[in-house]
């Protein structure tokens, strides 16, 4: 049988994993720069952490676990486990008899069951980054998978909307440092809650954000076929169209919100979050990546029930690049209260890994040198001069060159063919003259020149690229 791996799941060569420590790096060092601290947590979460955190069509798309040790169990067991799987398959029913974990859907509600298990050992407010792998049972498509990596950074304990425009900022300067051209967009969830007033359905708030969430796949038309089906009126479905259609700048659009939403509460607290959270960013981040935009989008929703404030996402704007969205988040004043711990507010946003690396390499933005190895390889002829070799690459280690010799002494095409297969920049010759000497020969392979000097010579010609 022919091996294969699952659907929406990928194999990383070598040259791949490079390329996306080099974004992790990226991340990291950025984070670390902000003050924020590395956390994990475990691949699997109990099922009840999980469900009812996403919304509906969330809920869906959770991988669910079976129960461990199943063959072990008796016959009435495995008579009962067969009878409720069939009702594990149906939304959003879950048994425990067979499946009582699931993989995590993402990092942010296992990120709030920390905090709840540890909140008297953390000082607030708590920041924290993550990057680690995320599941769901989605149906694979370019830039969707199965199994990805996502990158988190949260503040929680705090509910000052300083933490926002600190967020925006790291998306800014990551972004800038990757080279990918973004726009950052904004929009509030309590400027939604608004709109579904003004439309004169407020109570239907999460069905008229989970369809204007798909504006960008299905258009307008789309959104208002999906909201008429969701009970909304034809009066309040061109309500939100005159909502959605205000354009401008920044200002300018609040502006015109302003004066929509001067009989809602909610709204006009939406309003001024997005204002003051602009004012700090301006502030903030004005030297960091100028070009960065961050733009007020009124249609932006962030489909996931646990947002109750300031929302983002982040779009490559790039004119061949066709992705949803590399990264988004808000503000969940109300997640640990779904683990029983009360008023502890929190933001956050998340990077898509993988998204990322595609928009990466459809641009052709990683640097050269990122996919390579060793810098170095150092040919094997054998003999005394194995020995000779050896010397030189210990050597070269200990002045932190990377570098590796070729382990048999075969002949001399085969190694130069897997030098120029790796992509290894120099190849070092420690043949019979040059151990006589006490010297290398040292070949660059993108000028095709070839050197003779003393190994000392030839480490800093090595150490200065």
């Amino acid at each position: 049988m022919k091996p294969s791996i699952p659907q929406g799941t990928r194999d990383f060569s070598p040259e791949v994993v490079r390329k996306r420590q080099y974004i992790f790096d990226t991340l990291r060092s950025i984070f670390e720069l902000y003050g924020f601290q590395p956390l994990e947590t475990p691949a699997m979460e109990n099922l009840t952490t999980l469900t009812g955190k996403y919304g509906e069509e969330g809920d869906r798309l959770i991988f669910k676990i079976l129960n461990n040790g199943l063959h072990a169990q008796n016959d009435d067991y495995k008579a009962k486990m067969n009878d409720e799987w069939a009702k594990v398959l149906s939304k959003p029913y879950s048994s425990p008899v067979v499946t009582e974990r699931a993989l995590r859907y993402d990092l942010t509600i296992p990120f709030a069951r920390y905090v709840v298990m540890h909140h008297h050992e953390l000082a607030l407010p708590f920041r924290r980054y993550q990057m680690q792998p995320v599941w769901r049972a989605d149906r694979p498509q370019k830039g969707r998978y199965r199994e990805f990596w996502q990158c988190d950074a949260d503040v929680v304990g705090s509910t000052s909307l300083i933490n926002e425009a600190e967020l925006l900022c790291i998306y800014s300067q990551a972004f800038g440092k990757l080279g990918v051209p973004v726009a950052i967009k904004v929009n509030s969830r309590k400027l939604l809650q608004g709109m579904s007033e003004i439309c004169g359905h407020p109570d239907l708030m999460t069905d008229i954000t989970i369809a204007l969430d798909k504006l960008d796949k299905i258009g307008w038309d789309g959104v208002a076929k999906e909201l008429t089906a969701r009970g909304i009126s034809e009066e309040g479905i061109g309500r939100l169209k005159d909502v959605i259609a205000i354009s401008g700048s920044n200002d300018e659009q609040l502006a015109a919100l302003a004066g929509i939403m001067s009989g809602s509460e909610a709204g006009m607290a939406g309003i001024a979050e997005l204002q003051h959270t602009l004012s700090y960013y301006s502030t903030l981040c004005s030297g960091v990546n100028a070009d960065v935009a961050v733009q007020v989008d009124i249609s932006l929703a962030r489909g996931l029930n646990y947002y109750t404030g300031v929302i983002v996402e982040v779009v490559c704007t790039h004119p061949d690049v066709k992705m949803g969205s590399i990264g988004g988040g808000g503000r969940y004043d109300d997640l640990t209260g779904l683990f029983g711990l009360k008023g502890l507010s929190g933001v956050g946003v998340s990077f898509g890994i993988d998204r990322i690396y595609d928009v990466l390499e459809e641009l052709n933005l990683f640097p050269q040198q990122v996919a390579q190895g060793a810098d170095v390889l150092i040919l094997n002829f054998g003999g005394d001069n194995e020995r000779y070799a050896l010397d030189v690459l210990r050597r070269c280690r200990e002045n932190g060159i990377a570098a590796e010799i070729y382990p048999e002494a075969v002949k001399f095409d085969k190694q130069m063919k897997y030098a120029n297969k790796r992509s290894i920049k120099y190849v070092l010759l420690p043949g019979d003259d040059e151990r006589a000497a006490g010297k290398i020969s040292v070949k660059n392979f993108e000028t095709g020149k070839q050197e003779l000097v003393d190994v000392t010579a030839a480490i800093s010609m090595l150490q200065s690229g």
